[in-house]
C-alpha cells in the first residue's frame, strides 16, 4: 500500500511517502525562525506558511519518488486533529482535493496516536503496550492493549509538559523553543531537589498538571532577576552556573513527575511489553535516559522514535494510516478538523474497494 502523508497540526508542514512497509522519502519544514520573533506558535502566521509551502513539498516528494502526477497512490492520509484548527484545515482541504482528484480514499489520523506508532519506526512494539505522550500541547498515558487500540489513563489538566518546558524558557530568554535549550543547559548543571516539588502528585489518579510549577519557578526567576539578562545568542560559556542548575533542577522536575506518573499507570495495566515514549519532549536525553532504565528494570521493551521523528512529521501520519487503512476503514469526506482541547472521534467508515 502507497500512502502519502500530510501533517499541518502546528508550525511544522511535512509531507511523506510510505510505500509498502518502509518510508520512501519524507519533508519537512519549520516555521521556528518565523515564531521565533514572536516566542511562540502565531496560529494565523502558520496557516498562511502551510498554504504557502504545502503545494511545493508535495509535488517535490511525488518528483522524489519519480510519482509526479500521484500515480499508484493508494491513499491519502492527513493529520485530523488534535492542533491549530486553521493549520489543519489547510491539510484537510488540500488532502481531501487530492482525494478527489486521483480518486482514493483519505484517512484523518488522530496526531496524538500517530506520534506513539511512530516507536515501531525503531523496532516492532510489542503489545499490550503502555504509551506516554509528551509534547508540547499535551502530556497524556494510554493503555495500548493492540495495534490501533488506545486507552486514555491520564492526561494533561493545564500546561503540558513541553509547554512548561517553553514557558520556563521564555521566563529565562532563552530562545525559542526553549525545551530544547533546557536540556542542553540542564546537562551542564546540578538538580537542586529542594527547590521545586513535583507537581500535582497529591493524588491516586494518572492525570497531569504543570502550572503550579511554572508559576514556582516564575516567582523564583522574578527574585533572583534573572529575566533582565539576555540569552538571545545562546553562548553556553556567558550562561551562569546558577541559570544552568536552575535548568537542571526544572528538567529533573517534569521528569521526576513525569515517571511517577508512569509508574501509576503500569500498576493499572496488565502484562505490558512495551514502554512507549513519543512526542517532540521526547527527544528530551534526560527523559530518555531515565524512562529507558525504568523500562529495562521493570523487564519491559523500551522504545522512542529517533530525535527526528519525535516531533511533527508526515512520516508517522502516513504510516498511522496505513494501519486503519489495513484494518479497511478510511475516513468520509465530510470529516471535520479537530483543534486541540476536543477528542479526535474514532468515525472511520468501512472502505468498500478494501481487499485483504
Amino acid at each position: 500500500m502507497i500512502c502519502l502523508g500530510i501533517e499541518t497540526s502546528c508550525d511544522e508542514t511535512s509531507v511523506a511517502l510510505w510505500d509498502d512497509g518502509h518510508l520512501v522519502t519524507d519533508l519537512v519544514h519549520t516555521q521556528i525562525p518565523m515564531h521565533s520573533v514572536f516566542g511562540g506558535v502565531v496560529p494565523e502566521l502558520a496557516s498562511r506558511e502551510h498554504l504557502r509551502l504545502l503545494d511545493g513539498l508535495v509535488s517535490s516528494v511525488l518528483q522524489s519518488a519519480e510519482r509526479p502526477a500521484g500515480q499508484g497512490i493508494d491513499l491519502i492520509a492527513v493529520t485530523r486533529g488534535p492542533g491549530l484548527l486553521g493549520a489543519l484545515l489547510v491539510g484537510i482541504s488540500y488532502a481531501k482535493s487530492l482525494s478527489l482528484s486521483l480518486g482514493v480514499p483519505v484517512i484523518g489520523v488522530n496526531h496524538l496516536y500517530a506520534h506513539l506508532l511512530a516507536c515501531d519506526f525503531t523496532e516492532p512494539i510489542e503489545y499490550p503496550a503502555l504509551g506516554v505522550l509528551v509534547s508540547g500541547g499535551h502530556t497524556h498515558i494510554y493503555e495500548m492493549p493492540a495495534p490501533c487500540e488506545f486507552n486514555l489513563l491520564g492526561k494533561t489538566l493545564d500546561d503540558a509538559a513541553g509547554e512548561a518546558f517553553d514557558k520556563i524558557a521564555k521566563l529565562l530568554n532563552l530562545p525559542y523553543p526553549g525545551g530544547k535549550y533546557i536540556d542542553i543547559l540542564a546537562r551542564l548543571g546540578t538538580a537542586d531537589p529542594r527547590l521545586f516539588s513535583k507537581p500535582y502528585l497529591q493524588n491516586d489518579n494518572c492525570d497531569f498538571s504543570f502550572s503550579g510549577l511554572k508559576t514556582a519557578v516564575a516567582q523564583y526567576v522574578h527574585k533572583k532577576s534573572f529575566a533582565a539578562i539576555d540569552y538571545a545568542a545562546f553562548d553556553v560559556e556567558l550562561i551562569p552556573q546558577e541559570i544552568k542548575d536552575l535548568c537542571a533542577t526544572v528538567n529533573e522536575t517534569i521528569v521526576e513527575t513525569l515517571l511517577e506518573k508512569t509508574r501509576r499507570a503500569v500498576a493499572r495495566c496488565h502484562d505490558v511489553k512495551t514502554l512507549c515514549l513519543a512526542g517532540g519532549v521526547a527527544a528530551n536525553s534526560h527523559l530518555r535516559h531515565k524512562f529507558s532504565a525504568f523500562a529495562h528494570a521493570r523487564g519491559f521493551k523500551f522504545l522512542a522514535p529517533a530525535q527526528n521523528y519525535c516531533g511533527d512529521n508526515a512520516a508517522m501520519i502516513a504510516y498511522a494510516g496505513v494501519q486503519w487503512a489495513k484494518k479497511g476503514l478510511m475516513s468520509s469526506m465530510d470529516f471535520e478538523a479537530v483543534p486541540r482541547g476536543k477528542i479526535v472521534p474514532n468515525d472511520f467508515i468501512v472502505n468498500p474497494f478494501f481487499k485483504e
